[in-house]
């Protein structure tokens, strides 16, 4: 007997590519990665039937790229595999674990490569939602697929290529009001507030009250909700009735913060879906959740992101390791 929960299909829009991490010891190590194809492979091995439209070379890093796309059951959409060559991300640790990135990368999909794929969730992030040319043609693509999917975003913020904070801002927050749920980082949020003007002397507005000030008025935009995660410090659901859940995050050792993030948006579009809250057809149950599912969703995604930090590189849990077989 088939479960309802699921039924349906994922579409994942952004860059797959490879991710060079040298670390403090002065290693270096090479993994397969990219947010949006992140996202693809925590979705696959919670067990969903999902999608990458992305655009990776066929030469060696390409082959690993797509040998771990593969592994985790994520399907290409055709035309995926033809750039010129696979875009290198160098992620340089520091001593706490945290990545600070430099890219090499050319993002150039086109709008129509979508033609004919009909998901019930369709999420883009990071690079693939700002940089162009290939911005605009994600833009289309979601305006096209609103009518029928859940918009889900993660602005996943990388200075080195999104150019200055006020011009990456206009471009995020265009994508913001067509989403239906946005995920951001407190540090994502925190380097966009450099485009907005700084309290007046006296104030005592503290960056946390600025970056809650952030999430609501994202959350006044349209999205039923915005996920602000905090590190160790848990995360918080900003509504858009104007009030929040808040939950803590799992202690454990951290050997890298690599795809972190990434884990937890795969985690909360998994457990929106299993809430039965995805498809336009559901987009009104999603502007109505109750707390009590948010804050279960919440929960399960910071165990998912405990679990990614306390291993090397982008590895996000299957749901056997989540206990959920």
């Amino acid at each position: 007997m088939t479960d309802p929960a699921r039924e349906g299909s994922a579409l994942v829009i952004g860059e797959a590519l490879v991710d060079v991490v040298r670390r403090p010891d002065g290693s270096v190590e090479t993994y397969p990665g990219g947010s949006p194809a992140n996202v693809a492979i925590g979705l696959g091995r919670l067990g969903r039937d999902v999608s990458l439209l992305t655009r990776f070379g066929r030469d060696a890093h390409g082959d690993m790229v797509r040998a771990h796309l593969e592994e985790s059951a994520v399907a290409l959409v055709e035309g995926s595999a033809d750039a010129p060559r696979t875009s290198v991300a160098t992620a340089t640790l520091d001593g706490t674990g945290a990545a600070d990135y430099d890219f090499d990368l050319t993002w150039d999909i086109e709008a129509a490569a979508a033609t004919g794929v009909a998901p019930d969730v369709v999420h883009t992030g990071s690079i693939a939602a700002v940089l162009a040319p290939g911005g605009d043609a994600v833009l289309r693509i979601l305006e096209s697929m609103r009518e029928r999917a859940t918009v889900t975003y993660d602005p996943n913020a990388r200075p080195a290529l999104m150019g200055d904070a006020s011009t990456a801002l206009a471009a995020i927050e265009r994508v913001v009001a067509l989403a239906d749920v946005v995920k951001a980082s407190d540090e994502d949020l925190a380097w966009l507030l450099t485009a907005r003007a700084a309290p007046s002397p006296g104030t005592h507005t503290t960056q946390a009250e600025r970056i809650e000030a952030l999430a609501r008025d994202w959350a006044a935009r349209g999205p039923a909700l915005v996920v602000v995660t905090k590190g160790g410090d848990g995360a918080t659901a900003y509504l858009n009735d104007g009030h929040h859940v808040s939950v803590e995050a799992p202690r454990v050792d951290v050997a890298d913060t690599v795809g972190a993030g990434d884990s937890f948006m795969s985690g909360l579009i998994d457990g929106l879906w299993e809430a039965g809250l995805l498809g336009s057809d559901h987009r009104e149950e999603l502007h109505h959740i109750d707390d009590a599912t948010i804050a279960g969703v919440l929960e399960r995604c910071a165990r998912i992101g405990a679990i990614t930090v306390s291993r090397a590189g982008a590895n996000p849990p299957t749901r056997a390791e989540l206990g959920e077989a």
